[in-house]
């Protein structure tokens, strides 16, 4: 059995189970109370133990775990508070990575890996939009149109919508505003990010649960600061990111210790606006993503920007100071006091106001699963370098690492986009023959036009169409969280 992590010391020390660190958890706090650096600590402590760790960067401040840290009089300072006389700096294996390619390996997932669904909240699409995308996604698969980049989605928003009459009877109204409507949403996100996160070659998620020789696990950090500037993109980027988890790694029930731990920082973004059906689903994989030995932890500012249902699963809690300065305020300090196992030596609504940077309320479940009385407690110093790390020692580390040139170079292979089009001159030139080779104003004789799905057969058992077809289905239904026929 692997052992405890220390994250921080109180009147007891504390320490993190591995066999309950897929238990999910939150780390919680006002801006500038040390977040950061309890993050820092809990994913050093995993990688020791062979736990991979994923994490977005969304201020730059943790691209230097890749380092030892040095003796920086804050450090130091924690160091002697604690007596931690064992404690010696060290770097840990990293995997840097990026939507946009600059500061890390460049991350990218089809659309129909997306599906229609967080499709339709990053297009920030009404209810009416949505179905419509819906139905595209739908009328791809039954033409076996394989949808991997926005071109390709872009096509076939064109087709369907030069087509909607064909369309009518088997699946009903399709509005052109509605479409054009659509249209500009793809549009919109291609200029911000699109033309580098869809497409091909997609994210193994096997590349980020990995260890170095000693054993460690990675720690993968995404560059977040300029995802960061379109926040929906960012919090529907990292909801897919851990459905594909869910989605794609096998059932293993309670481990010793979990495969991964998925820090999702600035968790707000996540429940924004979201639609009901969007936060049933959030809740949904968050309680079953642990069966498949994932560990999922929420940093926000507030707790109470996690919606309840998703706030109760989240059983390790290290909560950072609150202000109160407004009645809103107060009220929040109110609630998170309340979500704690009460230690009657502390007042823990008067507390959290008190805490010093670094300091936090702790409570972590013990061997048996039960919250642990909170404590007041010092955070551990991290052992890495705080801070960002130096560009040309990025640039080293990913091209040194065993996946450098896997994902480098973008992959356009034949999909929907070159289909549609290649249709469309095959039309053309029909046309052109038929007119040519009959009187003007007969068409006797003349190929048949060919209808809006004529290429189905033929498409779809092709061998790469019998290849994607569990792909595209499962973007088609939307069922970013499994099959509806998966055991759970």
């Amino acid at each position: 059995m692997s052992n405890p992590i220390l994250i921080g010391k109180g009147e007891t020390d504390l320490y993190l189970l591995p066999q309950m660190a897929n238990r999910h958890g939150l780390v919680a706090g006002a801006t500038g109370t040390g977040k950061t650096i309890s993050l820092q600590v809990m994913a050093e402590g995993l990688s020791r133990i062979g736990v991979s760790v994923f994490m977005a960067d969304v201020k730059g401040d943790l691209s230097g775990m890749s380092q030892p840290g040095n003796d920086n009089p804050k450090v130091k300072a924690r160091i002697d508070l604690l007596k931690l006389s064992k404690f010696s700096y060290e770097g840990f294996p990293v995997t840097y990575w990026d939507v946009y390619g600059e500061q890390g390996h460049p991350v990218r997932a089809t659309v129909s890996e997306m599906g229609p669904l967080l499709l339709g909240r990053l297009f920030d699409l009404n209810e009416t939009q949505s179905a419509v995308l819906s139905l595209v996604f739908k009328i791809a698969d039954d033409n076996g149109y394989l949808l991997l980049d926005l071109k390709d989605l872009q096509a076939m928003l064109q087709y369907v919508g030069d087509n909607a009459s064909q369309f009518q009877t088997s699946y009903g109204n399709i509005s052109s505003a509605t479409i054009g409507a659509v249209q500009r949403s793809v549009i919109t996100l291609e200029q911000q990010v699109g033309d580098k996160f869809f497409g091909e070659p997609a994210l193994n998620l096997e590349d980020m649960i990995q260890a170095d020789p000693k054993g460690r696990g990675m720690i993968n950090i995404l560059a977040a600061d300029k995802l960061m500037m379109t926040p929906k993109t960012y919090s529907t980027f990292l909801l897919w990111l851990l459905s594909e988890l869910f989605e794609r790694l096998p059932e293993v029930g309670d481990m010793e210790q979990p495969k991964l731990v998925f820090f999702f920082d600035e968790a707000h973004l996540l429940f924004n606006d979201a639609p009901k059906a969007l936060l049933e689903k959030i809740e949904q994989v968050v309680r079953l993503v642990r069966s498949k030995g994932v560990g999922v932890y929420f940093i926000s500012q507030n707790p109470l920007d996690i919606p309840q249902m998703v706030l109760g699963q989240l059983s390790n809690r290290v909560q950072h100071a609150l202000r109160a300065f407004t009645p809103l305020d107060q009220k929040a300090v109110k609630s998170a006091a309340q979500t704690f196992r009460t230690n009657p030596k502390l007042d823990v609504t008067k507390v959290i106001t008190e805490l010093a940077v670094g300091e936090a309320l702790v409570s972590l479940l013990d061997d048996k699963g039960m919250p642990g009385i909170v404590q007041r407690a010092f955070i551990l110093p991290p052992a890495s370098q705080i801070g960002p790390v130096a560009p040309d020692v990025r640039k080293q580390i990913i091209q040194k690492s065993a996946i450098y040139g896997r994902y480098e170079k973008a992959i356009d292979r034949e999909s929907a986009y070159e289909k549609l089009q290649s249709r469309t001159a095959n039309l053309a030139a029909d046309s052109e023959t038929g007119s040519a080779s009959r009187p003007s104003g007969s068409r006797k004789g003349s190929k048949p036009e060919p209808t809006a799905l004529d290429s189905v057969i033929k498409a779809a058992n092709s061998p790469i169409g019998r290849q994607i077809e569990k792909g595209i289905v499962r973007g088609v239904m939307g069922l970013i969280f499994g099959t509806s026929s998966r055991k759970r």
